[in-house]
């Protein structure tokens, strides 16, 4: 009699369930390390810019799943706490370009050495294969995430900031 071992199967669903586990674990972590003055929203848009420096509003409230006016709103927001700067395009004057400003620079680099910080004290705690098999799956998870989110044009009717 041969004696066959089973690997538990990790399904889409159930990977998916860890994750977001995993994820809500991240969001009060990272809540705890944040003296972040930007909402959640605003922290969105900030992340876009950082991917897509100079874009148009249109294109960022695509981006956001959100119309114009709630992006606008969030933008003003952003530029008047200093994180955002509107520019003119060259190409045509109606169009307004937006950029992090070197603040918006600054404060998500500082956010992500506290959340940085903060997520290592757990990692500390792990042993070193499990940390290698999380890297491993978290750089997998990301290239994949990353190509969806940014190369593959956003479909949705729902539309809020």
């Amino acid at each position: 009699m041969t004696v066959t071992s089973f690997r538990p199967r990790h399904e889409p669903q159930e990977v998916a369930r860890v994750t977001s586990t995993a994820a809500e674990l991240l969001e009060i972590l990272w809540g705890r390390a944040s003296t972040a003055p930007a909402s959640v929203s605003q922290l969105r848009v900030l992340l876009v810019l950082e991917h897509h420096e100079g874009i148009n509003l249109r294109t960022l409230a695509d981006s956001l799943a959100s119309t114009p006016p709630s992006t606008s709103r969030l933008c003003d927001r952003l530029q008047a706490a200093g994180f955002v700067e509107r520019v003119v395009s060259p190409a045509d004057r109606r169009e307004v370009r937006l950029h992090l400003s070197r603040r918006g620079h600054a404060f998500l680099a500082d956010l992500r050495a506290r959340r940085e910080a903060s997520l290592s004290a757990v990692l500390d705690q792990m042993s070193a294969a499990d940390r290698g098999a999380l890297v491993r799956g978290l750089e997998a998870f990301c290239a994949t995430a990353a190509t969806r989110i940014y190369d593959e044009p956003q479909v949705s009717d729902s539309r809020t900031a």
